[in-house]
C-alpha cells in the first residue's frame, strides 16, 4: 500500500460569487465571475505549486470567525486577492500579517489599485480583461502567476520585518514606542499651528502663517498624506490657488496620484480660470475610479462658473448650455449621495435660475435633501469647515429671514473666513436676486450688504 502524503494547505482569501468594479478603472471588465476565477485559474496554480487549495465557502461554518482565524494561522500558505478593494480580504491580509512571519501571496489584476497603504506593498499583478475567466484567460492569469508566486511567498511579514522581536515583547526595543509618542507629539504642534490659521482674522496675515508653516512643511519631502492634504487645503483657504497648485505638483508621485490630492489640484486649476482642464482632469478620475457626490460637484461648480462668463459675455445661449450641464453634474453627485450636501446645497438657486417647468418644486426638493444632510450631519458632531456656511446659504435660499439674521450675527463674531465669506457671498446674492419684490428680499439684501462690509479692508 503506498504511503499517504499529506499535502501542505493554502487558504485563498478573496470575493465570492459575482461582483461589480466599483468604481472601475481603465482596463477593468464590468463584473469580475470570482468563483470562475478560483476554479478555473487560481486552484489549480495552487495545486500545481504543490499545496491542497482551500477556499472558505467549501465548508458550511466557515463563516464562524474562530474557523477563519484557525485557517490564517495554520495554513502553510495564504493566498490573498486585492483585485477589489474588499474589507474582509484587507481584514484577513492584516490578521495573517500578525499571525506569521512569512507564506501570504498578494496577487491581484493588473489595473487594480489598492487602497493607498496595503499599494506599498510587493503583489503578483495578472492580467483581466474578461470579468467571465473563459479558459484562454486562466491560462494566462496562472502563466502570469506561476513564476513568482514561490519566492513572494517566502517574503517576511511586513509586521515581523518592521517591528524586530515581534511578537516576542520582552524582545521588541521599547524606545521605539518613545518614538511614536515623539511623532504624536509632532502631528499635535503640527495640527495646532493648522488651526492658528484657520482663525486667524486678518487675511493678510493668515496668508503670511500659511506660507510659512508650508516652508516647515516641504512638499518635495513629504511623507505623510494626511499632513501633505492639511497643507494642501490650507493653502487653498488661505493663500491662493496657484500655491494650491505649486505644492500639488512638487509632492512625490504616490502622494500625487491620490484621489483627494487630483481633486483639489483639479479646482484650484479650475480657479485659476482653466475650467475646461479642471472639467477634462475630473471627468478623467471619474472614468477611472468612479463618480463621487464630490466629484460631480466639483464638475458642476466648474460648468457654473462658465455660465457666469457666458452670460457676462452676452452670450445667454452657451450661458443656458452651461447652466444645464452644472445643473446635470450637480443632481449626479447629490444622487452618489444623499448625505453629502454639497451638490443638493448649489441646485436650489440654479433651478430657479433657470426657471423652467418643475424647476421650482426641484428648488424646494434639493433645499430639503440639503437641509437633512446637514442636520445629520450636525447630530453626528461633523467637524466640516464647510456645514455652517451651507447652513446660511439654505436660509438665504429659502428666504428663512430669522435663520438668516442669527447666522449672519455669528459670521460677524466668528469671522468671515470662518464662514468661507469670500467664496459664499456670490451665491447669497445669487439667492436673493431670485426671490420676489417684498420684504423679506430686502431685508436678506441688507443682510448681504452687511456680509460684504465685513470683507472690506480695514482702513
Amino acid at each position: 500500500m503506498a504511503p499517504t502524503t499529506v499535502r501542505p494547505v493554502c487558504f485563498m482569501v478573496m470575493p465570492f460569487g459575482t461582483k461589480v468594479v466599483a468604481p472601475r478603472p481603465q482596463g477593468a471588465p464590468e463584473t469580475i465571475d470570482f468563483d470562475a476565477l478560483w476554479h478555473k485559474a487560481l486552484a489549480p496554480m495552487i495545486d500545481e505549486l504543490g499545496y491542497e487549495p482551500v477556499r472558505a465557502d467549501q465548508d458550511t461554518g466557515a463563516a464562524i470567525i474562530s474557523e477563519m482565524l484557525e485557517r490564517l494561522y495554520f495554513s502553510d500558505l495564504v493566498v490573498a486577492d486585492m483585485t477589489l478593494p474588499n474589507g474582509n480580504v484587507y481584514y484577513e491580509i492584516g490578521i495573517r500579517h500578525a499571525c506569521r512571519p512569512n507564506g501570504c501571496l498578494l496577487i491581484g489584476a493588473d489595473w487594480a489599485e489598492p487602497l493607498f497603504d496595503v499599494n506599498q506593498m510587493r503583489r503578483l499583478a495578472y492580467p483581466l480583461v474578461d470579468g467571465e475567466i473563459t479558459d484562454a484567460a486562466a491560462a494566462a492569469i496562472q502563466q502570469a502567476l506561476r513564476a513568482g508566486a514561490r519566492s513572494l511567498a517566502e517574503g517576511m511579514s511586513p509586521v515581523y520585518q518592521f517591528i524586530p522581536g515581534f511578537p516576542d515583547a520582552s524582545k521588541v526595543d521599547p524606545t521605539r514606542a518613545s518614538a511614536i509618542r515623539g511623532q504624536l507629539d509632532a502631528l499635535s504642534a503640527f495640527q495646532a499651528d493648522i488651526r492658528a490659521v484657520q482663525i486667524e482674522r486678518d487675511p493678510a496675515r493668515r496668508r503670511a502663517m500659511a506660507l510659512s508653516l508650508c516652508d516647515d512643511y516641504p512638499a518635495a519631502t513629504a511623507r505623510s498624506p494626511g499632513v501633505a492634504i492639511e497643507i494642501l487645503t490650507m493653502l487653498r483657504d488661505a493663500a491662493g490657488w496657484q500655491e494650491c497648485i505649486d505644492y500639488a505638483d512638487a509632492l512625490p508621485d504616490a502622494i500625487r496620484r491620490l484621489d483627494l490630492v487630483r481633486e483639489q489640484r483639479s479646482l484650484a486649476s479650475s480657479k485659476t480660470g482653466d475650467h475646461l482642464q479642471a472639467i477634462a482632469a475630473l471627468e478623467e478620475l471619474i472614468r477611472r475610479r468612479g463618480g463621487s457626490a464630490e466629484r460631480h460637484g466639483m464638475i458642476g461648480g466648474r460648468y457654473k462658473k462658465l455660465a457666469d462668463e457666458a452670460r457676462l459675455a452676452g452670450d445667454d445661449l452657451l450661458a443656458g448650455d452651461y447652466l444645464d450641464l452644472s445643473i446635470r453634474h450637480y443632481e449626479n453627485g447629490m444622487h452618489c449621495d444623499l448625505n453629502d450636501y454639497y451638490p443638493s446645497s448649489n441646485l436650489p438657486r440654479l433651478y430657479r435660475a433657470r426657471a423652467g417647468d418643475g424647476d421650482d418644486a426641484r428648488a424646494q426638493a434639493s433645499s430639503h435633501v440639503a437641509l437633512m444632510a446637514c442636520e445629520r450631519a450636525k447630530a453626528n458632531g461633523a467637524r466640516d469647515e464647510w456645514l455652517n456656511p451651507t447652513l446660511l446659504g439654505l436660509a438665504f435660499d429659502a428666504g428663512d429671514v430669522a435663520t438668516a439674521r442669527r447666522l449672519v450675527a455669528e459670521v460677524r463674531r466668528e469671522g468671515p473666513a470662518a464662514w468661507k465669506l469670500v467664496t459664499t457671498l456670490a451665491d447669497l446674492e445669487r439667492s436673493v436676486g431670485h426671490r420676489p419684490e417684498d420684504a423679506d428680499r430686502a431685508e436678506l439684501a441688507a443682510l448681504v450688504d452687511a456680509l460684504r462690509g465685513l470683507l472690506a479692508p480695514r482702513p
